[in-house]
């Protein structure tokens, strides 16, 4: 092997070694997946661990899920927030099975994309911006539909409280020709939802002109 290609390796290894070493592994826990980032504009990056818990979920029999978010303080990694509702269980994607996608970190802003189902298919994204010493959603963005029915898409921004939806329905037997679409926004302001009341309970709305039923 070429010597400085073998370096490589063994740094890459060390590498990820001291990585693997810096994530912070609570009891019975497991690793999901993990992405980093300057969420509070400080200059400094927090650390966003996705953990499997050592319980389940009485409705799916699926791993109920824990979201830790940690600050470095003293070259320690430091529990600073934590959710139970960020996250869906390990079997909440329907026949498709675990429905957890990526976690992503862009211009300060917590993105938690979820998918699944099984003709029907459908698939999320939250959007969490720090603010106020709490992690709000500010934005949601979801994808329904099966092919020969319909696809829906809506894109709700929290923030202004603008709410769009663009609905395409098909007609497999002319080869998926799109022979209707019902495409609408409207303003819906006032809705707090935060990282650790996500799912307290379910938020159904209903669009004025087309009477589209979006739940949240």
């Amino acid at each position: 092997m070429n010597r400085s290609i073998f370096l490589l390796a063994i740094l890459t290894v060390v590498h990820l070694g001291i990585t693997a070493q810096e994530i912070p592994l609570p009891t019975e826990y497991s690793v999901v997946d993990t992405v980093s980032g300057d969420l509070d504009k400080d200059g400094i990056k927090e650390l966003v661990v996705a953990y499997n818990t050592d319980k389940t979920s009485e409705d799916s029999e699926g791993v109920i899920r824990d979201l830790i978010i940690y600050k470095k303080e003293k070259d320690k990694w430091i529990s600073w927030k934590q959710s139970l509702q960020a996250l869906l269980g390990s079997r909440d994607g329907g026949m498709m099975g675990d429905p957890y996608e990526m976690m992503e970190i862009k211009n300060g802003i917590l993105m938690i994309s979820h998918a699944g189902g099984s003709s029907w298919k459908w698939g999320h994204t939250d959007k969490y911006r720090f603010q106020n010493d709490e992690f709000y959603l500010i934005g949601f963005s979801n994808n329904y539909g099966k092919p020969c029915e319909y696809w829906e898409d809506v894109d709700f921004n929290l923030s202004t409280g603008w709410l769009v939806i663009k609905k395409e329905y098909e007609d497999c037997d002319k080869g998926q020709e799109i022979y209707k679409t019902e495409n609408e926004s409207f303003l819906k302001k006032g809705l707090i939802i935060t990282l650790q009341n996500r799912h307290d309970k379910k938020v159904k709305l209903v669009s004025p002109k087309y009477k589209h039923e979006i739940y949240l």
